[in-house]
């Protein structure tokens, strides 16, 4: 994140209005900028001092009720011809609904595979936080390996499960790593990987009692998240490269799945 998006958003993060991606980001942005956190410390003595003095103005208690009757007055008093024109509204209001929602008809059925995740999910904001955290913290990897002979054995003992970890240098997707993390109230396995300078978080656990479920994304602030779960097992690919470079890697991944099973 650069100064001028932190100095944007600092307003919304001084008045907490930030999901936790977006603080996540702001926090590591202040560690590392002096301007931008006497920014931040100018916005909360702002903050405190209009809130706590004399500055601050209280609504009266019975202004709601005001407005609401004055709303109400003017309603019963407005010109009779409005009337007449709301079936025409209701009529235009309803073409609009049928061309958006045929419009997105057509897409969905034009991209089958982009099936979309909901951003505001509580999994997904978790998902994409768990990575971002990887990145801020300097705790990528607990163990730095590229070989895949290595980083399965370490999860041995510190799992209920053993993850499958691939080796996709050949492809353009070098392992960098694996690491324990804990989503969704368990320890889940961190495959890392990377791809032109970027870091992809692949995170598997096992779920119990749900069928396969097809590749889902989403895209929040600049991260993609593609999930989906085969075989008892659910995967979340998370990073910030390009969204056909991830994609790319999930179906690697998936297809390196269908010829290996799980131990």
């Amino acid at each position: 994140m650069i100064c001028q998006e932190t100095r944007d958003l600092i307003n919304a993060y001084v008045d907490g209005e930030l999901d936790l991606v977006g603080n996540l980001e702001i926090e590591q942005h202040l560690q590392e900028c002096s301007a931008c956190s006497q920014i931040y410390r100018n916005q909360q003595a702002l903050r405190a001092a209009i809130s706590g003095g004399s500055l601050y103005y209280r609504s009266p208690a019975n202004l709601q009720k005001r407005i609401q009757s004055a709303v109400r007055k003017s309603s019963k008093s407005g010109p009779a011809h409005r009337t007449v024109a709301w079936p025409w509204a209701a009529i235009a209001a309803a073409l609009v609904v049928v061309i958006v929602t045929a419009f997105g008809l057509a897409r969905l059925q034009s991209t089958p595979s982009a099936t979309p995740l909901v951003t505001d999910d509580p999994l997904t904001q978790e998902v994409i936080a768990s990575h971002v955290r990887s990145l801020m913290a300097n705790h990528l990897t607990d163990v730095p390996s590229s070989d895949q002979h290595t980083v399965k054995p370490w999860f041995n003992g510190k799992l209920d499960f053993s993850p499958q970890v691939e080796d996709l240098a050949g492809q353009g997707f070098p392992l960098v790593g694996g690491r324990l993390d804990y989503i969704d109230n368990r320890p889940v396995a961190a495959l890392i990987y990377g791809r032109n300078k970027h870091y992809i978080n692949l995170f598997i656990w096992p779920v119990t009692g749900e069928r396969d479920m097809a590749t889902t994304t989403a895209t929040h602030r600049g991260y993609h998240v593609f999930h989906w779960t085969r075989s008892g097992m659910t995967y979340w690919a998370v990073s910030d490269v390009n969204s056909s470079d991830l994609e790319e890697f999930v179906q690697l991944v998936q297809g390196r799945d269908t010829r290996t099973a799980s131990p």
